[in-house]
């Protein structure tokens, strides 16, 4: 199935009386890596939590192609092609690699096998199929939670934090995987990420977060042009 691009209109979420996300309207577009950017506490993971349908929202629509994806459930968008890679990555410690592969198929018609794709991204993985979740690599363990996404088979990948926490030489590994995904053009990622310069070589546009709202959006290629470290800066 090809790409399709995720459109965001006037998102509000609130948590109590605190106003989360105000008035959020953007688009992932089809095929292009949109990284999302911004400080602790901005609202980053609520949202990606709300697009999933984990977090509900107050006002405001999401699109996903011409399914409208505002009110549906999370298994309804899984259904519908989105995936979420969460931020610690909450792999199953207790099952197998192989066990938590298949995990991701539950979305999938009956009879489906872990797609080739993730072992070619991943080769490790296949080599500790027997092994126990728990028993990996932080770097491995991510590694194992961006392949149970990608067993789904999703349209729109959206990654929370991949690299943290991560050994540089795996965060080199998980970069080439990302942009292998963005080059094969049947798929949309939503990369939130806080270290500048892997979210910057991979970005097709960028958007960064400030207290809820979007306070600035461009071309990645422009990131360093528009001064988004400086905003990234504590």
């Amino acid at each position: 199935m090809a790409a399709e691009a995720l459109v965001v209109s006037g998102l509000n979420q609130y948590y109590g009386g605190s106003h989360i996300l105000r008035d959020l309207s953007f688009e992932v577009p089809a095929g292009k890596v949109t990284t999302l950017l911004g400080r602790n506490g901005v609202g980053k993971t609520t949202l990606l939590r709300t697009l999933m349908g984990l977090v509900p929202s107050k006002t405001g629509s999401i699109r996903f192609g011409a399914a409208d994806l505002t009110k549906a459930k999370p298994e309804e968008r899984a259904r519908a092609g989105l995936s979420l890679v969460p931020q610690g990555r909450e792999i199953f410690g207790r099952l197998t690699v192989a066990e938590n592969l298949e995990m991701g198929l539950a979305a999938r018609p009956s009879g489906e096998g872990v797609p080739d794709r993730v072992f070619e991204l991943f080769p490790v993985l296949r080599q500790m199929m027997k092994r126990r979740g728990g028993d990996l690599s932080g770097g491995q363990q991510q590694q194992l939670a961006i392949g149970r996404a990608l067993a789904m088979r999703p349209r729109l990948l959206i990654l929370d934090e991949p690299t943290e926490g991560i050994q540089p030489s795996i965060i080199k590994d998980i970069e080439r995987a990302i942009r292998t995904l963005a080059e094969s053009g049947d798929m949309s990622i939503l990369l939130c990420e806080q270290y500048y310069d892997f979210a910057r070589s991979l970005a097709d546009q960028y958007i960064v977060m400030e207290r809820g709202e979007i306070i600035a959006r461009g071309a990645g290629a422009d990131m360093d042009k528009d001064g988004v470290r400086e905003r990234l800066a504590v």
